[in-house]
């Protein structure tokens, strides 16, 4: 299956990007799930979670205080207001 690179990033940091298979967002119109192939997209983020899967598991889930997605070929990029708290694993910082 096809990979998506991330980039998700809040004002003040890096918080997260690596290869994944699956995002899902918050968008202010509905929750966004992005999978390779997606077509471009940029939509504004509501308060609530941005996931992360690399597969089978997730990668990181993150609460988030609104932001933006943007889609442009297999490359997404989350850039948040405020990440409120952090879980998965051990966030891959490039």
């Amino acid at each position: 299956m096809a990979e998506l690179n991330v980039v998700l990033v809040a004002a003040d940091r890096k918080v997260w990007s690596g290869a994944a298979r699956e995002v899902s967002a918050p968008s202010v119109d509905g929750q966004v799930g992005i999978l390779a192939g997606h077509a471009p997209l940029l939509a504004v983020l509501r308060p609530g979670t941005v996931k992360v899967s690399t597969g089978r598991t997730t990668a990181v889930e993150a609460k988030v205080t609104g932001g933006f997605v943007s889609v442009d070929g297999d490359l997404v990029t989350i850039v948040v207001d405020e990440v409120s708290e952090l879980s998965g694993r051990e966030p891959a910082l490039r």
